[in-house]
Formats: C-alpha cells, sequence, structure tokens
C-alpha cells in the first residue's frame, strides 16, 4: 500500500507470467494523490505458487481479501490483459466495494482472437513446428521457457526503443516456471456467455483502453468490452499491449481523468 487517504486505486494482478512490477509507472504518480493498493497475484512474485488454484474467482477472492486486510472499503480496480476478468468479477459481483472499473488491453472472451494466435487452440499438442505463436505451447515451455518470454515479451511491446520493458519483463517472469504457467493454463476462465453475462451486471463507471497495435489481445476484445459494460473507450493509435508501461503519462492522465470523474 502506498499514499494515503481518497480515491484508493487497486491495481490488480495480470496473467503469473509477471508479478506487480510491471505498475511501477502507476505507483508513484498516484500515490501522490491517493492512495494505491497492489499485490502479487498467485504464481508470482512474493505470492504462492500452487500446484492448482488459479481460477479466475480464486484470483478476484484474493483482491477482496487484500481490501479486508487492508481495510479499504472501497476502490477503483484498475486491470491489464488477464486483469480483466478478475475486476469483472468484483464490479459485477461486488457493487459496494468498486467505485469504478478501468480495463487495459482486457484480455476477455469477446470479440474476434487475432488470426496469428489460433494456433494457440492447439496448446497441448506437440507442434512440428516452433516459430511465432506456436511457440505458445506447453512442450515448448518445458522445452525452452526462455524463448518463450522472449517472443511474448516482443508481441507485449510493439513500440520502437522497447528493449527495456522488454528485458524487465523476461526477468520478472524467470521469477517463476514453466510448470506454474501451465497449471494457469488448466484453471477455469470466463467464456463469452459468463463475460456478457457479468458485464450486463456492472453498474459503476467503466473505462476501456486498448492499443492500435496491440498483438496479445487486438482491440477488438477492449472494444467488445466497452460496448457491453457500456462503459467509455480510448484507443491508442501505435499501442501495444503495455501502454501504462510505454506511455505511462497519457495512460497516467487517462486514469485520474477517469477517477475525478466519479461521484
Amino acid at each position: 500500500m502506498y499514499g494515503e487517504g481518497r480515491p484508493t486505486l487497486l491495481l490488480l494482478p495480470t496473467w503469473s507470467i509477471i508479478h506487480s512490477r510491471h505498475w511501477k509507472m502507476q505507483i508513484p504518480y498516484f500515490a501522490r494523490h491517493g492512495q494505491v493498493l497492489l499485490f502479487d497475484g498467485r504464481g508470482n512474485g512474493r505470492s504462492d505458487r500452487p500446484e492448482n488454484g488459479y481460477d479466475e474467482r480464486e484470483f478476484a477472492a484474493d483482491a477482496l481479501a487484500v481490501m479486508d486486510a487492508t481495510g479499504t472499503e472501497r476502490a477503483v480496480l484498475v486491470s491489464l490483459s488477464m486483469g480483466a476478468q478478475r475486476a469483472l468479477l468484483l464490479a459485477a459481483e461486488e457493487p459496494e466495494r468498486v467505485d469504478g472499473a478501468v480495463f487495459i488491453c482486457p484480455s476477455v472472451a469477446l470479440g474476434k482472437p487475432l488470426a496469428a494466435r489460433t494456433i494457440i487452440a492447439r496448446w497441448d499438442e506437440e507442434l512440428e513446428s516452433d516459430e511465432g505463436w506456436a511457440k505458445y505451447n506447453r512442450h515448448y515451455w518445458l522445452r525452452d521457457y526462455r524463448g518463450f518470454l522472449e517472443y511474448f515479451f516482443s508481441q507485449m511491446f510493439t513500440e520502437p526503443h522497447s528493449t527495456k520493458p522488454i528485458e524487465d519483463c523476461i526477468g520478472w517472469a524467470l521469477e517463476t516456471t514453466p510448470e506454474t504457467l501451465i497449471a494457469t493454463q488448466h484453471a477455469e476462465t470466463l467464456d463469452a456467455d459468463a463475460t456478457l453475462a457479468l458485464s450486463d451486471r456492472v453498474r459503476c463507471p467503466v473505462l476501456v483502453i486498448v492499443g492500435t497495435e496491440d498483438s496479445i489481445t487486438g482491440p477488438g476484445r477492449g472494444i467488445a468490452l466497452a460496448e457491453a459494460t457500456g462503459g467509455e473507450l480510448v484507443v491508442l493509435e501505435g499501442s501495444g499491449h503495455g501502454p501504462h508501461v510505454r506511455d505511462p503519462v497519457r495512460v497516467n492522465l487517462l486514469l485520474r481523468e477517469f477517477v475525478e470523474s466519479l461521484p
């Protein structure tokens, strides 16, 4: 927990491939204007790496437990990628704890997947090629985990001059194991029907931020989520899957404007 007073921003964990350090460009800025709460999601950082227990509802329950332990009655949720599913569960099912929800490049089961990533559906198969997104494969992870990380984060940060954030994320991802990531792939996530049902129940203000050059989820999923929740949509031209890292000033100002607009 950083800062004090209101508003409180709860920066949710994303996929267990990295820990909460990816929010480092948001913490000092918002700690000067209120309170920032964050924690490492299970599977990375200082949190445990259980053999199972990576269902989305488990992550949502962890967030509530952290709020309770810190005496945080209400917060504005900010999520990246997979964190969107946890944020959606909280916003829909715990409305009295949520002032607003921001989804950055959300990974949800809406919209069309990127054509280049369709091979991920064969994640559990032994493939004949390791090229491109064929690296998103359990057998390849066990064979060349670092090779997967190098490829994945090159796709996360598609903007020029992204060497430093790519190196940072590879280092953080090496703090967990391929076996842990495999366990996350067996977890229960929100399908399209569940995502739409939860979206229809969200009553708090919503902001969705997407990048036109997002090679992980593509902008289509975020656009569909904004439509489903009735939220505000901001499309960042030229941004990839981590705009809060590569364009933190712009994203922080968007977050601040959203927070200041809340009742």
